[in-house]
């Protein structure tokens, strides 16, 4: 399986970001996708994945009339005082722990009113994403759409870890990239989708190593578009592959989750253009597809030991 993470993948601090905003879009009014961050039609294939926010300086009542195709998964992030209705039914009056989840429907209307603070991530789920996930998870397709028509509140720790980490992805400098938000976002549907159907028959299997032919056009690949904003669904095209059964192959191959490899290559990038160019450091950041001086300063020193300034220096020393 490739996409339930039991353990959060390595130091978030150590993942590079893509270029030049946050995979993770701010939501304007709550549950509702509008402006071109939502253009789900373009995005079909993706968990679109947005963050909405309550000051608490006074009671705030919002509510939506449901999305007409997509799923939504509200994970919450820190502990809300609030009423919430779904389609009619109170679900929640009083407090709401921090990493409690809850689905909702497409066509499923809700109501909230926040007495405080909150802090909410919202996953919209296409009906492709929830195919591919629950293929995935059963190796076999499911006849008509998938409908996750239980609302009552989740508290699973692995979800809560899942959404942390794509918090941190927003609100940390040294944030993580597209790729991983796209892997953790992957995780998080599948983790929903294998709880809603808990009773049906797994079948688990290993994953075989990825194909050498398979490995060396995803080394193409990444080479090609180093400086970019690189997607698990972009690189599991280019090896041919749907990202669901990729990444099990991927890591089986290699060692390394996608993420890992792509900074990893970053890194050995810029080491090569730092001693055969003339680039500046930052010249050399901005084109290995870190978003600053700062944050490629400080990914490069946690996997050479040395500043780019520093390794520089003592490159051409040595020389």
């Amino acid at each position: 399986m490739t996409t339930t993470m039991p353990d959060l993948p390595a130091p978030l601090a150590d993942v590079v970001s893509r270029r030049p905003a946050s995979p993770i879009v701010a939501e304007q009014q709550w549950r509702r996708m509008n402006g071109p961050a939502f253009d789900m039609a373009a995005r079909r294939d993706n968990v679109v994945v947005a963050r909405w926010t309550h000051a608490g300086n006074a009671p705030l009542a919002v509510e939506n009339e449901g999305s007409v195709a997509d799923h939504c998964i509200g994970l919450n992030l820190k502990c809300a005082a609030l009423t919430f209705d779904h389609a009619g039914r109170r679900l929640v009056h009083g407090r709401l722990t921090a990493g409690a989840a809850q689905v909702t429907a497409p066509g499923v209307p809700t109501k909230a009113v926040f007495a405080s603070s909150a802090d909410v991530l919202h996953l919209f789920v296409s009906q492709q994403v929830l195919g591919e996930c629950y293929e995935d998870l059963f190796q076999h397709s499911r006849d008509g759409d998938i409908v996750l028509d239980d609302p009552e509140l989740i508290r699973d720790p692995v979800l809560e870890r899942l959404g942390q980490a794509l918090a941190v992805s927003q609100s940390n400098d040294a944030s993580l990239g597209k790729i991983f938000t796209d892997s953790v976002s992957l995780a998080i549907v599948s983790r929903v989708v294998a709880r809603h159907f808990a009773g049906a028959t797994r079948r688990t299997r290993e994953a075989a190593p990825l194909p050498q032919w398979r490995m060396n056009r995803v080394i193409e690949f990444v080479d090609a578009h180093l400086a970019e904003p690189i997607g698990l669904a972009e690189i599991a095209s280019s090896a041919g592959l749907t990202r669901m059964h990729f990444a099990a192959q991927f890591r089986r191959a290699t060692g390394l989750r996608p993420h890992e490899y792509l900074l990893r290559r970053r890194v050995e990038h810029a080491q090569h253009l730092l001693v055969t160019s003339k680039h500046n450091v930052m010249d050399v950041a901005l084109s290995c597809g870190f978003r600053s001086q700062a944050h490629f300063t400080t990914v490069f020193k946690k996997f050479v030991g040395e500043t780019p300034h520093r390794w520089k220096e003592m490159t051409n020393g040595a020389r």
